[in-house]
Parts: structure tokens; sequence; C-alpha cells
């Protein structure tokens, strides 16, 4: 973030007041776009959504070429990443990092995309990795920066490493004014925010309060959320009622206390999941996304850094086959679902409506589904292999306690795995033939809460119709195995 980022302009149609000063006072929000998705939205359509809904950055994961084509003169602000399983060759190779930035950098620019950061690595630090990018993580960085410079983009485009919030904490105390970055990597956050605030580049974080939610029963629900509902916390004479204040500001004390007391801060994600985990639902999702919205609307910064907050959300759409190792909500985080459809009322202040704006002229498969069949005897022993092959291959983290299909009854859970597999292998017919226990119907079997999903038309019909062939033969083999 370049500080200040940016001052609001005066208003001056006095009519138009209210919606001309809360659209220029979001100003810049930003989206994290991932991919990892069994039907991808085309890249066209992605980028005609955050024209549409007024966003005007976007969080890359990686470099892909499709998304960065589709970006060419649409003035949208770009974050490249550098996954983390690259560190190891950037930091090694100053000729690989060169060709890098050559590749993913410099001929995107020349094409009229506009990228102003690289983020290399992302969330590299983060505890559960055991240390696995400490010592790459900055090699990486300088090289990168390095070819940046070389390649005479030093000043244009600035290098940054997602952190996750878990690099810095409060100690014992627990409140903002005691942080610091966290004791056993201490030296090397210094090290790498240091020469970040060298050359002039942010610090990037990532925020979750549900996350501190999700892994603590006894942490207070009201205080994850920004409208004033929680027991202010008291940090001698600075009041927080919301975790999002009081974490940000652990960062800036954090920072000061390294003598970076003016360094940029940008946050990289922030968001909150719909579905997954009991705590996971459009409810929430939408009440604490508006929150924050409202929050940069209107400019007013945490208790230590008043102004505007730049900010991404994640994110924008949902991703069916990012890993649920962290838990099942990881597949839940977008703002729209998979088919670029609005899961929730939320206000950007960016359109005219105050509505989002869905992805147009998307293509459905048809309307069928793979279900149970009626005749089916709940104590057939192949039906708890298919159910397992279904949902290892399909996705099922909508099932569960407190989801969104957590009301379903056995069959209709048995259904809506077959159907989960069904969909992502494109309704091909072998892949709703489970051994005599399965059948295709055309009666939507969606109930309450419960969406049973048809897929969009899949948008590379070469590679992902290759990938999906390979997949479902394989499958298919590892299924006759399982029930001989």
């Amino acid at each position: 973030m370049r500080n200040p980022r940016r001052g609001f302009r005066v208003c001056v149609l006095f009519l138009l007041i209210p919606f001309l000063c809360w659209v220029e006072s979001v100003n810049g929000i930003g989206a994290n776009w991932g991919t990892q998705s069994s039907h991808p939205l085309p890249p066209e359509t992605v980028v005609r959504m955050l024209v549409d809904n007024g966003i005007q950055k976007v969080k890359l994961f990686d470099a892909d070429y499709g998304a960065l084509r589709a970006l060419s003169k649409s003035g949208i602000e770009v974050m490249v990443g550098i996954p983390n399983d690259m560190l190891s060759t950037m930091a090694s190779s100053m000729k690989a990092a060169e060709k890098w930035v050559s590749k993913n950098v410099s001929a995107h620019l020349t094409n009229s995309v506009n990228i102003r950061y690289v983020a290399v690595g992302n969330e590299p630090f983060l505890a559960t990795y055991n240390g696995s990018f400490l010592r790459t993580t900055f090699p990486a960085l300088q090289n990168i920066q390095a070819a940046l410079v070389k390649a005479g983009l030093g000043t244009k485009v600035k290098v940054t490493v997602p952190q996750n919030a878990d690099v810095y904490e409060s100690g014992a105390s627990g409140v903002p004014s005691s942080g610091d970055f966290r004791a056993d990597i201490h030296d090397y956050i210094f090290q790498i925010t240091k020469f970040l605030n060298d050359n002039g580049s942010p610090f990037t974080v990532n925020i979750y309060p549900f996350i501190s939610l999700y892994i603590d029963s006894n942490f207070p629900v009201e205080y994850a959320f920004f409208d004033g509902q929680a027991t202010p916390v008291n940090d001698g004479g600075t009041t927080y009622t919301n975790m999002f204040d009081a974490n940000y500001d652990t960062l800036v004390w954090a920072l000061q206390k390294n003598g970076l007391a003016n360094m940029g801060i940008i946050v990289g994600e922030i968001g909150w999941p719909s579905d997954g985990d009991r705590n996971g639902n459009n409810e929430y999702a939408q009440r604490f996304m508006q929150g924050f919205m409202s929050r940069v609307a209107g400019g007013k910064g945490t208790p230590m850094r008043q102004g505007p907050i730049e900010a991404y959300l994640f994110s924008l759409i949902d991703e069916d086959e990012k890993s649920i190792q962290p838990g099942n909500f990881e597949r839940h985080w977008g703002v729209f679902y998979y088919d670029g459809q609005p899961k929730y009322a939320l206000n950007l202040g960016t359109t005219v409506t105050g509505a989002l704006v869905p992805a147009r002229n998307l293509k459905y498969l048809q309307r069928k589904w793979c279900v149970l069949k009626d005749s089916v005897k709940m104590d057939d022993p192949s039906i708890a292999q298919s159910v397992s092959y279904a949902c290892a291959l399909g996705d099922c983290t909508s099932l569960g306690y407190g989801t969104s299909c957590g009301d379903l009854d056995a069959k209709q859970n048995i259904s809506y795995a077959f159907n989960s597999y069904y969909q992502i292998n494109n309704q091909v017919d072998e892949a709703c033939k489970f051994p005599n226990v399965s059948t295709v119907t055309k009666d939507d079997p969606s109930t309450g809460s419960c969406r049973f999903g048809i897929m969009i038309e899949p948008y590379y019909a070469g590679a992902d119709g290759r990938r999906a062939s390979v997949g479902f033969l394989v499958g298919l083999v590892l299924l006759l195995l399982i029930v001989l």
C-alpha cells in the first residue's frame, strides 16, 4: 500500500453525494481469483465480472496465461503469484528468476496487462509448513527483485510476500500493543520485511477471523464481526470491538517495534466461507463481508492506522478442487458460486444498484441429476463403497453438521454424493452407473438450502475434456476393484 493510498475527492453533485462518495471511498477494492476448479469460468467471463462489479484489483496465485491474457487492456491492477513450490528454483537461480519475470511480467506488460505486484510465495511461513520455506523465501525474493530491476521494472512492479497472520503474535497479554514477529521466525521475517520496506514494497497479510472461530470453540463469536456487539477489549485506553482491527494493529505494533513504523500494509486475503462448517454459512458470510465493506467505504482504518485500507476479498469464486485438509470450508470462500452467481446480497459500493452483478452468458449441462434408486435397500453393501468413492473424486463438503445440506436424510446424502461425481464428470452416462444403486433423473432433488448442482459446460474443451476422460477411466477401474 502506498501511504497515503488515496484521498477522498469532494463530491460536488449534491443530489448524488451519498452514492458518489460511497463509490469513491471504495475505489480500488480487490479480489482474489483462484482457479482450482473442475469447471472454471472462461477467463474473459471472470474479467467481465470484475469490471461489472467495479473491482479494480485482482490477485492471482500464479501467472496463469489465460487469466493474464483476458486482463489485457482491462485497466485492472494485477498481483501475479509465484507458488511456494517454485521458491527453491527462484532462490537458487538468478537465470530462472529473470526468465520468470520476462515470461510472466514483461511479456504481459507489453500486452497492456496492468501488473503492479509480484507475490513471492503464499503464506510460506505458515506454522503448518514446519519451516519448509524458511531458507528459500528471502533468496527468491531478492532474485525476483533483482530481475525486475534488470528488466527496468523496479519502480513500476513491486514485490511482496503474502503472509499468514500467524507470523506475528501478541504474547500472553493478547493485546495489540504487545505485538511482535513470532519469536521462532523473527529473524527471517525481519530480514524479509526490511528488504521489502527498503524497496518501497508493502507488507501483505492475510487476516481471517473465521479461522479463529473455527479452531477455538471458546472464541467470542461477536468479536469476529464489525457491528459492535462484542465485549470490547481495552489496550491501554484503546478500545477494540472486532478481531480484524486488533489483528491488523498487532501487525502495526510489530512493524513499529522493528523500526518499520511507516511501512505500507495490504490485506491480501480477507473473507468468510459460506459452507462446509457450522459457522460457514451465507448469513455469517454476508454479515462479515458487508461489515468489512462498510468499514472500507467509511475509510475509517484502525486505531493505529487511520485512513483507507487496501484489501483483496477472499475470494471471488468457489473452487471445488481446493485441498480440504484445513477444513471442508476451503471450497466455499467465494462471494460467487462456481458458476459466477451471487450467494448473498453484498453492496461493494461500486455498482449503481448496490448489488453484485453475476456472470453472463453461461451454458449449463442438461437438467438431469444422478441419484440413489428408490428400489435400493439401504443395507446394500455397495452403497457405502460407492459413496466413499464418489466423495473422494467429487465434492461432498456441503454434507455434514451445520452445512447447507446438513439436514438431508440418508438417501438424500447418498444421492448428493452420486450427483457431485456425475456433474464433475460432465454427466457422462458411465458416471452414474454405481453398481445397481444409481439412476439418472430429471426431477431436481434440491431441497431447502441444499442445492444439487448442475455444472456449466467445460471451458477448456480439449485439455479438460481429456483430463476428465482419463480421470474417469482411472476412477472406473478403481471402483471396479473396490466393488469386486
